[in-house]
């Protein structure tokens, strides 16, 4: 336990155009070097891209791609009696939302499109269909959880 109390969660703001706090988190994360401009015109270019694509609400389809890589099951390292156990735990909401939304930026810039335009919106479309490589990290990591559920009695 600190000494110092409970630390203060900071409230971010919502994106000027949606009035959306996902979205404005998802830009924060994409954001290299404080360039907050470049990234909200990616994101919003993004979004147009989605829409002529697939002739879906851009918006919509973030967040339903949002959903389908957030995780639900993870693995924690236990420390037991001198031996580290993988244990499954269940993932907070909050928690869930920002690894989905690391994963989908990590797999977005590694994919082979010139363009982080383009990049971004195929691995949207891709995680929206459940598809990709962010949705794969998803599904690796509650297969790692269901593996170790043995361990779930470590849990406290």
């Amino acid at each position: 336990m600190s000494r110092r109390g409970i630390k203060e969660k900071r409230s971010i703001l919502p994106d000027p155009v949606f009035g959306d706090v996902y979205v404005a988190k998802f830009i924060n994360r994409m954001m290299v070097d404080g360039k907050k401009t470049k990234a909200e015109n990616i994101f919003y270019s993004v979004l147009e891209t989605i829409k002529d694509k697939t002739g879906k609400d851009g918006l919509e389809l973030f967040k339903e791609a949002i959903n389908n890589v957030r995780p639900i099951l993870e693995v924690r390292p236990r420390r037991v009696g001198g031996a580290t156990y993988q244990v499954p735990m269940e993932v907070r909401e909050e928690r869930g939302i920002a690894l989905s939304i690391r994963w989908l930026i990590k797999y977005a810039r590694q994919r082979r499109e010139f363009t982080m335009v383009e990049k971004l919106a195929n691995e949207l479309i891709d995680a929206s269909t459940q598809k990709g490589l962010a949705h794969k990290k998803k599904e690796d990591t509650h297969r790692m959880a269901e593996a170790n559920r043995a361990f779930a009695h470590f849990r406290w």
